[in-house]
């Protein structure tokens, strides 16, 4: 097993013309190998600066940061990351994207085929391979960036706001992909959305987070992950213990966005 730990994690940005800002603080948390996390919480609270830190961008001011007993110092290739907008090369071919990553690293072309006729099929992009990126919709973008991430075999999957830019109808089709390639390869998956509904269905453990600075607040250990994989998502979110968690997050969310508006002095 290679669980990733952090240990009292902290992060404070500098501002030579204010204050420090403090946006993360004495975060710890265990997750181990195949987990399925989600993170969830208001506009502020550090979780995009936590993503960062955990795909080695960021290095914290405080704590640390292993993976499989090592430390993490800045990016590599243990760790994959897919972005909100795919972060593509959109002159390239859908399969030239792909197999962009073991290309770099001089993998052999008859493994790079393999990995990348495998990927292309599991993520239903095997008709698209020679079309160049630009020509796809934006689901279908994302559906490369997510085998491009994984043709580099990493052992996390670190996603931000990766299905925020979708239309309604592609999004319910990218979770249900997110969740079918998440079983089938077994990856250490984390993501970050703004989404309750989202951050339920894609969380075998939903975190949320609370801010200024951000904190872990609370955590749910959910069974809708494991039971989307073989279901119509739309039946997992009828069902009423969905709701009632739904309901109870959705509550806690409101209650930390108000509680920031009249720190902001802002009226409600």
């Amino acid at each position: 097993m290679t669980p990733l730990t952090l240990d009292a994690v902290s992060m404070e940005f500098a501002n030579p013309k204010e204050s420090a800002t403090q946006a993360l603080s004495d975060i710890s948390l265990s997750i181990p190998e195949g987990e399925l996390v989600s993170i969830l919480g208001p506009s502020g609270c550090g979780k995009t600066t936590l993503l960062n830190i955990l795909a080695g961008f960021l290095r914290p001011t405080g704590g640390a940061v292993t993976l499989g007993g090592q430390p993490i110092r800045g990016p590599g290739p243990d760790r994959g990351m897919v972005f909100q907008q795919g972060a593509l090369f959109e002159w390239m071919s859908v399969r030239k994207n792909v197999d962009f990553g073991p290309r770099m690293r001089a993998i052999g072309r008859s493994d790079r085929n393999r990995v990348t006729d495998r990927l292309l099929e599991q993520t239903g992009l095997q008709g698209f391979a020679e079309k160049p990126v630009y020509a796809l919709s934006g689901g279908m973008q994302q559906r490369v960036a997510l085998a491009r991430c994984l043709a580099g075999d990493p052992q996390v999957v670190l996603m931000d706001e990766p299905l925020g830019a979708l239309d309604a109808l592609t999004r319910e089709k990218m979770q249900g992909l997110v969740l079918k390639l998440w079983k089938e390869t077994g990856k250490t998956v984390i993501l970050i959305t703004h989404s309750v509904e989202e951050a339920l269905l894609l969380g075998e453990r939903l975190i949320v987070m609370a801010p200024r600075p951000g904190r872990l607040y609370r955590e749910y250990r959910l069974p809708f992950a494991e039971a989307g994989v073989d279901a119509d998502l739309r039946a997992i979110k009828a069902r009423p213990d969905f709701a009632a968690h739904r309901d109870e997050i959705l509550s806690l969310i409101w209650g930390m966005e108000e509680e920031i508006m009249g720190r902001s002095g802002v009226a409600a």
